[in-house]
């Protein structure tokens, strides 16, 4: 059972730059990866995901926030630039050891970190 400690967050003025982190307590150099987010009173959402086939990131953080992988440290990181007051959420990193060619959906992932809130004031 991979478990997934997630760091990073906190309050940050609109264009500031944060990055998060989600460390993994096994190796997960194969795994699809992930991160989705949940604003208040809404759906979880996909945000981007990684796998050695191909990266993939939502329409709306396209070009602003870029997701990697540090295999050796096991951990996996969301670098998110030019933050609006729309990023504010609680993000979830996600991990699962298989690709069935579907990586945005919350069922696609079996283990999760617990969540981190990123809050962007204007």
């Amino acid at each position: 059972q991979v478990r997934l400690v997630q760091s990073g967050g906190g309050s940050v003025q609109s264009g500031d730059s944060i990055t998060l982190a989600c460390a993994a307590s096994d190796k997960i150099s194969t795994y699809l990866v992930g991160w989705f987010r949940q604003a208040p009173g809404k759906e979880r959402e996909f945000v981007s995901a990684m796998h050695w086939i191909g990266t993939w990131y939502a329409d709306s953080v396209k070009g602003r926030f870029t997701i990697a992988r540090d295999n050796a440290a096991k951990t996996l990181y969301l670098e998110m630039n030019n933050l609006t007051p729309e990023d504010t959420a609680v993000y979830y990193c996600a991990a699962d050891p298989r690709y069935t060619g579907i990586y945005d959906t919350i069922s696609t992932y079996q283990h999760w970190g617990q969540g981190t809130q990123v809050t962007v004031s204007s």
